[in-house]
């Protein structure tokens, strides 16, 4: 049994101009101690399938079916009682920007203090002392007076850690970490990221890594999934998609990433078009607007996510030998990544 599992999950917003289908049938799996990456273009679905997992969707105009199984425990049907004492202690989160995640009038210290007191019944200086000790461990100087400072006070890369610190303190099982290393420059990136597989592997916890970029999946995920217009376009082990990947969003995601090894002069190859509005996805597959490779089935039939290989499924409608002629020598041409 899989330490997370995520059922034919369906995410919905009733808003003003219609009804937003934010996550349409999402099936994941993250087992102990492995890190699962989450890709794709902004408005893919990738947070508001964490915020569901975290219960942070639970709002008088969405609608919610599936499941979220911790252990085989359902996270949607929990009370809010029993969920806020899953939330934090077994299932943490480290959000995309860390200045509005982190209470502007509040000291760092109080903040991951409330954390720990809010699942553990232990005294103040107690919490405190393990505030200092878990800031020292992901790389924070002089952890007891930061335990003082406010998040303004703090660099974007000190707050991020500051962050990850807060949903690490009650060594949870399972680390959703959204976009850790937005806004970062290059150098606290790979700090940050350094950071969370050090952190991995001393604590056995599982990892689900959103991000748009799959530089960062190379460097970190054990599989990935590529996800467009609330759905899995590709899952599977993390070599499998990169070196042989079999669908058109796939693809286009790989050619769009600069090269190492290229000249300067050579052009990028960015997807045609924009991802669909969720109010209005497209009929059928719903990337076959932006495909240049679509057939006439793609607009009429929405095609499933079928294993190909054991363990790496693909929802498209081209055939089987096809994708993978094309995918490996996409695969071959972008081992860059």
């Amino acid at each position: 049994m899989a330490l997370l599992e995520i059922r034919d999950l369906r995410v919905s917003f009733e808003t003003r101009d219609g009804t937003v289908r934010a996550v349409d049938g999402v099936t994941l799996s993250v087992d102990r101690g492995r890190t699962l990456g989450i890709v794709g273009e902004s408005g893919s679905g990738k947070s508001v399938t964490a915020l569901t997992v975290m219960g942070l969707t639970r709002l008088p105009n969405a609608r919610i079916e599936g499941s979220v199984l911790l252990e085989g425990v359902d996270l949607l049907t929990l009370p809010p009682d029993r969920l806020r004492a899953v939330r934090g202690k077994r299932v943490a989160m480290i959000f995309q920007d860390p200045l509005s995640s982190l209470h502007p009038l509040y000291k760092i210290g109080w903040q991951i203090v409330e954390a720990i007191q809010e699942h553990e019944r232990v005294s103040e200086k107690a919490a405190r002392a393990r505030a200092g000790e878990a800031l020292a461990e992901v790389g924070i100087p002089n952890a007891d007076e930061r335990l003082s400072s406010y998040p303004h006070e703090l660099s974007g890369g000190m707050r991020q850690r500051v962050m990850i610190a807060m949903a690490l303190v009650l060594d949870p099982e399972i680390l959703i970490a959204d976009e850790p290393t937005t806004a970062l420059d290059v150098t606290v990136q790979a700090q940050i990221l350094d950071l969370i597989r050090g952190l991995q592997a001393e604590h056995g916890t599982a990892v689900v890594l959103i991000t748009h970029d799959l530089g960062v999946v190379a460097e970190t995920a054990d599989d990935v999934a590529v996800m467009y217009a609330g759905r899995v376009a590709e899952l599977g082990p993390l070599a499998r998609v990169l070196e042989g990947p079999e669908h058109p969003y796939t693809w286009g995601l790989l050619r769009s990433l600069p090269s190492s090894t290229a000249s300067r002069s050579e052009p990028l190859h960015p997807i045609d078009g924009a991802p669909p509005s969720l109010i209005s996805v497209p009929s059928g597959c719903a990337f076959h607007p932006r495909c240049p490779y679509a057939l006439p089935v793609c607009p009429h039939a929405q095609p499933r996510l079928i294993e190909t290989t054991p363990r790496h499924g693909v929802a498209c409608h081209l055939p089987v030998a096809t994708r993978r002629l094309i995918g490996a020598g996409i695969g071959a041409s972008e081992a860059r990544v």
